[in-house]
């Protein structure tokens, strides 16, 4: 039988790996066996744990292990892999992946692995900074509470319609360009309603795969408005690496899980779980794992429901913190039942859906009332907007269902032309600008005023403006006296004692507004 002889350079190296392993006291080290796109094959480190952090020395970049097999880890690098070459020595440090967190993150921009790339001074972490697992388990269910508490988006359709709680997972779904990241930015800026008197709903922005630009307009969008100082954005955009783009979202995880285990309440965005599934197959191809459906590896389902079950409403003994995922999934030509875009409804609380179609009639949002639902969040919704609200869903879809037929018969009879009339009227009036969130009782009177019939007879064209006239009119100072009574209106318990005088107020502003307006007038 040969014995095996090692060629010089091969066994050159292996003697330097060992000087460097006893010269450093290290014990799990390894080589490069080969390194290509994003991902090396290591030789050695034969006390690797999946998820481990690894360095490659000298290099200064580090890597995660994700694939053990017999004669080689494979590890994916969180940097540029051209630095690294064959038989360079890769040392694992022991640990899973972490990263420090504390509220000195707030108003900065992080890149996957926590580090600011926003060009500001260092973080200064105080004294209360905790070290974060980016991969950790969910709450169990013992640990869990039930949703009752409201988080509200400042869009009338959705608060009303389709509430969310805290601790819910919310999907927003819709085909490209349909006003999906809209929807989640201005929930993020609507928490300043919140905020107002003391931090109370903390947001962080995970962009995965977007372009510098967008993330730039993002960040200066979240600092006019003022939101920044209650925002984490974690990025990694579409010219970093695969493995950076994977990681990026369980990053964002782990800073919205410290201040839900602090006992506060955090709002976390996934913009986009397509992009990060497509980023976790090129990593699994490149890893060798054998492909399934739309080569999209077998565990596709678990890396993506092991994070949004991470989101959850924590019980007393626990602190009462929170943290609500709203993930994002971009959809082809509004086919739901893709892959990806199913899994993910499996996994959450319900969805939003956005139509392609509603978006260029010019219905923004352009929310499908018949697709979308919240499982949940009905718990949470304040109890007077639940009472105003509650025949306006079936009102819509009336309208949906009975507008396509009316397209083919003009001889329509008077109950059919009320309701396509009616579903008019509150299809205009849930209509809503972007980057223009509404406090909650400005949601509830515009609402109230539409399901309510006032405005029955007002002209579509002058709906939004009487809507903004209202809306004008409640914030002057002749109602100064009355606003700790709307701020206090839709959690009251007994608002249908409070009808009547709602009723005349909004009476009141009515008839001003059709006083002032001539055209209206004239009608």
């Amino acid at each position: 039988m040969k014995k095996k002889v090692l060629k010089p350079s091969l066994l050159k190296n292996k003697i330097i790996t060992f000087n460097f392993a006893k010269k450093n006291r290290l014990k799990n080290i390894g080589e490069v066996l080969s390194v290509k796109d994003g991902v090396a094959f290591v030789w050695g480190l034969n006390d690797i744990k999946v998820g481990e952090m690894v360095e490659f020395s000298g290099r200064g970049i580090f890597g995660m292990a994700l694939n053990l097999e017999k004669d080689s880890v494979g590890c994916v690098i969180f940097g540029d892999d051209y630095k690294i070459k064959q038989n360079d020595v890769v040392v694992g440090h022991g640990k899973l992946l972490d990263l420090t967190v504390s509220d000195a993150l707030l108003g900065r921009v992080l890149n996957a692995l926590g580090q600011p790339i926003d060009g500001k001074a260092a973080i200064k972490h105080p004294s209360e900074k905790r070290k974060m697992r980016v991969e950790r388990k969910a709450p169990g269910i013992i640990t869990r509470k039930t949703i009752r508490e409201p988080l509200l988006t400042g869009y009338k359709i959705v608060d009303a319609l389709f509430p969310i709680g805290r601790g819910q997972r919310e999907l927003i779904i819709g085909d490209r360009q349909t006003g999906k990241s809209t929807l989640a930015i201005d929930t993020i800026l609507n928490q300043k309603n919140q905020n107002k008197y003391s931090l109370e709903m903390y947001c962080i922005y995970v962009a995965i795969g977007q372009k510098r630009s967008s993330v730039l307009s993002l960040t200066n969008l979240l600092e006019k408005h003022g939101a920044m100082e209650y925002t984490i954005v974690v990025t990694a955009t579409a010219s970093e690496s695969a493995a950076l783009q994977y990681i990026a979202p369980y990053t964002g995880c782990a800073i919205g899980e410290y201040f839900r285990d602090s006992g506060r309440h955090a709002l976390i965005v996934y913009d986009d779980l397509t992009k990060h599934a497509t980023a976790y197959r090129q990593l699994s191809l490149l890893l060798r794992r054998p492909p399934g459906r739309e080569a999209f590896p077998g565990d596709i389902f678990y890396t993506h429901s092991r994070l949004l079950e991470r989101a959850a409403k924590l019980n007393e003994l626990h602190g009462e913190g929170s943290l609500t995922a709203l993930p994002i999934v971009e959809t082809q030509a509004g086919d739901v039942a893709g892959y990806i875009p199913t899994n993910v409804i499996s996994i959450t609380d319900g969805q939003i859906f956005l139509d392609k179609k509603l978006f260029f009639k010019g219905i923004r949002p352009a929310v499908n009332v018949g697709f979308s639902v919240s499982r949940v969040g009905s718990a949470a919704q304040p109890f007077a907007f639940k009472q105003v609200a509650s025949n306006l869903r079936l009102e819509l879809a009336q309208y949906r269902e009975l507008s396509a037929f009316s397209q083919f018969d003009a001889d329509i009879d008077a109950t059919t032309r009320k309701i396509l009339d009616r579903g008019a009227l509150l299809t205009e009036l849930l209509k809503q600008a972007p980057n223009a969130p509404l406090a909650l009782y400005q949601e509830l009177l515009v609402v109230y005023a539409g399901s309510f019939g006032f405005l029955n007879k007002v002209p579509l064209s002058l709906v939004k403006k009487f809507e903004n006239y209202l809306l004008e009119r409640i914030d002057s100072k002749d109602f100064n006296l009355y606003l700790p009574y709307f701020l206090d209106l839709p959690y009251n318990r007994e608002f249908d004692s409070f009808k009547n005088p709602l009723i005349t107020l909004i009476k009141y502003v009515y008839f001003e507004f059709y006083s002032n307006n001539l055209r209206f007038k004239k009608k």
